[in-house]
Formats: C-alpha cells, sequence, structure tokens
C-alpha cells in the first residue's frame, strides 16, 4: 500500500468519522455538560473503540463472519439494543437542567472511556465499514508496519474529530444554546437513537 493509498484511506476514514451517528451524539451532550475534560476522556473511548474495530478488520473479521455469520446478528443485536438504551436514557433525562461543569460532580474518567468504547463497539456504521467497506480496499497481506501505520492514522483521525466536537461543544455559547433546547434535542436525539437500535436489532 502506497503512501496516496493510505492517504486515500485516511480520507475516507474522515468522512465515516464525521457523518453524524450515536457518537456524535454521546460526544457532543458529554461536553456541554460535563466540560472538555469529560469529552477528551469519551473521545479516547470512542477512538479506542474504532481501532478494536479495524484491528479486527485486518485480522480477518470478515472471514469469521462468513464462517459463523451467527456471530455478526448476535453482534447487531447486542449493539442495537445498547443504542436503544442510550436513547432511553437520552429521553428519560431530557427534563433535567444542564449541570454546570465546574460545580457538578465529576464522572470519572475511566467511566466515560468505557461509555465511549461501548458506544462504537455498538455502533453499526462501524461494524459494516470495518466488516466490508475496510477490507474491500486493504492490501491482501499487510506488512506489520503498514498495519501500525494504518491503525495510526485511524485512531488519530478518530480521537482528532471527536476531541474538536468536545471543545467546540464544551465552550459558553454552545452550551448556552444546548441548555435552551435540551428538552427537545435531547428527546429528538434519543427516539432517533431508540429506532435505529430497534431496526438495528430486529431487522
Amino acid at each position: 500500500m502506497t503512501w496516496a493509498a493510505i492517504l486515500t484511506l485516511a480520507g475516507l476514514q474522515a468522512l465515516i468519522a464525521i457523518s453524524p451517528g450515536p457518537a456524535a451524539v454521546v460526544t457532543i451532550k458529554t461536553a456541554a455538560s460535563q466540560g472538555v475534560k469529560a469529552g477528551l476522556a469519551l473521545s479516547f473511548g470512542l477512538a479506542s473503540a474504532i481501532l478494536i474495530w479495524a484491528s479486527a478488520a485486518l485480522a480477518g473479521l470478515s472471514i469469521v463472519f462468513e464462517v459463523a455469520p451467527y456471530l455478526q446478528t448476535s453482534l447487531r443485536v447486542a449493539g442495537g439494543l445498547f443504542l436503544i438504551w442510550i436513547g432511553w436514557s437520552m429521553w428519560r433525562h431530557a427534563r433535567t437542567p444542564l449541570p454546570d461543569p465546574v460545580a457538578a460532580p465529576a464522572i470519572g474518567a475511566a467511566r466515560l472511556v468505557r461509555l465511549g468504547l461501548l458506544t462504537n463497539l455498538a455502533n453499526p456504521k462501524a461494524l459494516a465499514y470495518f466488516a466490508a467497506v475496510f477490507v474491500g480496499i486493504m492490501p491482501a497481506d499487510p506488512t506489520f508496519a503498514m498495519a501500525l501505520t494504518i491503525l495510526t492514522v485511524i485512531f488519530v483521525i478518530e480521537f482528532a474529530w471527536y476531541a474538536a466536537l468536545s471543545i467546540a461543544f464544551s465552550r459558553p455559547s454552545p452550551r448556552r444554546a444546548y441548555q435552551r433546547g435540551k428538552m427537545h434535542i435531547d428527546r429528538a436525539f434519543g427516539g432517533i437513537l431508540a429506532l435505529l437500535g430497534a431496526r438495528i436489532a430486529y431487522n
């Protein structure tokens, strides 16, 4: 794989990262309610999950799914149920006022990393992309150095995007805008996530 191909892959990964999805919703809510440090911890978890998907794809994820298709079904159902749970949680707490990120009890970094990890491991977009598209553009037998370069590029792109969202939505103006429409925003996003999860789980 040439550097031009790696840059092409990086561009595709960036497009996948910035497309709307559960990870962006959770990042915006976390950064607005808990501040930039919480958002960065979540971003690390989100990027780590994508790193796991990419590593699995390099190790032969699509072959495993061909041999044992029930594993893909199980992952899809589990991911759908997790998205339903996130959506219900957002809907249930939609009326809860947005806490002051300075005065509010801080959520532990480990808990936020875990939430990010689970969110993107349950993300059907990531599963579909790495099980199909990613493996299709990768060389059949990449060298260790090539694989390491690709994984590093993917992690940096994912973390950078969600870190940028965290920084943006932890600032006063976006935070005030979110506060004004919190109930409607949370219910809309929660409903979308729950419907998406239901469609994925029972498809």
